[in-house]
């Protein structure tokens, strides 16, 4: 078995500008994508997005998944 990773990307609007909590019901999640080039492409877009709003984040997260090896 080999590893492999893929990008998440995961944020949205907190209570307060501590960026503790996301509100109920204002999470975002995006992805899963295969590259981190890809990711940080769809951060920068819901970055520039929702740029207006102080108490909104997004930031990428990464994961690592086990791949079989086929003979």
């Amino acid at each position: 078995m080999t590893t492999q990773e893929r990008y998440w990307v995961i944020g949205g609007e907190y209570e307060c500008l501590a960026f503790r909590s996301v509100k109920n019901g204002a999470s975002i999640v995006q992805g899963p994508f295969d590259t981190r080039d890809q990711a940080q492409a769809e951060w920068k877009r819901l970055s520039a997005e929702h740029s207006s709003r102080a108490a909104v984040r997004f930031g990428i997260a990464a994961e690592q998944i086990a791949v079989a090896r086929h003979a």
